[in-house]
């Protein structure tokens, strides 16, 4: 049965898309299988791993609204054991639509259920905001990761978080909790950088993922290729570090 991990944050640009399509195409590298399901309207996950947004026949909106069934929207990617369930900006309306069901809730988890057993892993790229999207997604999770920058204003942002994931916790999904917060855009020379890690390690310390995430140009390339880092240069060092990511998140979950 796949684990199911939730990629989250309320803050955008902090690279949360970013690591789940290289976190999700690094565990099928490592030889998981992978669901991941694009849950941000923006559809950024699903042209990172090379699917076309236009003329989608189903996508996560159907899915979720009881439209289609997920083997309908999955689509396998050109990159080893990595499937998606891709999205486009019409999922913007699913989120006031999903209010008409019971148990609203529950609508993704009741779908991902269907399909579980075929997956090692399921990623899901959440919306950078804390709307019925994310609800929906943290009730299915067991995990969720923080991906977060080196700033102080990304600290009180992760506290908002964290009271959100704990309401979900208590209220729709009492397996749900932090698997990992994970540093992005990282630079080592700056001052900054260390002064937000050590609060992060005084604070989260069990919670800190060890491996940062640079800054890196082959990175910022990739999704213009529509291919996770990895499939643009084995060599960058964003690579090795998305790799490193996965294997200590396979190990907490």
């Amino acid at each position: 049965m796949a684990k199911i991990i939730s990629f989250a944050n309320q803050k955008g640009g902090v690279g949360k898309t970013t690591s789940a399509v290289n976190v999700a195409a690094s565990l099928g590298v490592l030889g998981f299988r992978v669901l991941m399901v694009d849950l941000d309207p923006q559809g950024n996950t699903t042209s990172g791993v090379g699917v076309s947004k236009k003329a989608l026949k189903f996508t996560t909106k159907e899915v979720l609204l009881g439209q289609a069934e997920p083997e309908q929207a999955i689509i396998k990617t050109n990159f080893d054991n990595l499937s998606v369930i891709p999205c486009n900006i019409s999922l913007a309306g699913a989120e006031f639509d999903l209010f008409d069901f019971d148990d609203n809730q529950y609508q993704l988890k009741k779908f991902l259920d269907k399909v579980q057993d075929d997956y090692d892993y399921v990623i899901i790229d959440c919306p950078p905001s804390l709307g019925m999207l994310t609800v929906n997604a943290m009730a299915a999770s067991d995990g969720v990761v923080v991906p977060m920058q080196c700033e102080f204003y990304a600290l009180e942002g992760l506290s908002q978080l964290l009271i959100t994931i704990k309401r979900i916790n208590k209220l729709y999904n009492p397996k749900v909790g932090v698997c990992g917060i994970l540093i992005t855009m990282y630079n080592k020379r700056l001052l900054l950088s260390a002064q937000v890690i050590s609060e992060l390690e005084k604070h989260y310390g069990d919670k800190l993922l060890s491996t940062q995430i640079s800054r890196n140009v082959k990175l910022s390339e990739a999704p213009s290729f529509g291919k996770p880092v990895y499939y643009h240069d084995k060599r960058a060092k964003a690579t090795l570090e998305y790799i490193a990511v996965a294997k200590e998140l396979s190990q907490r979950i």
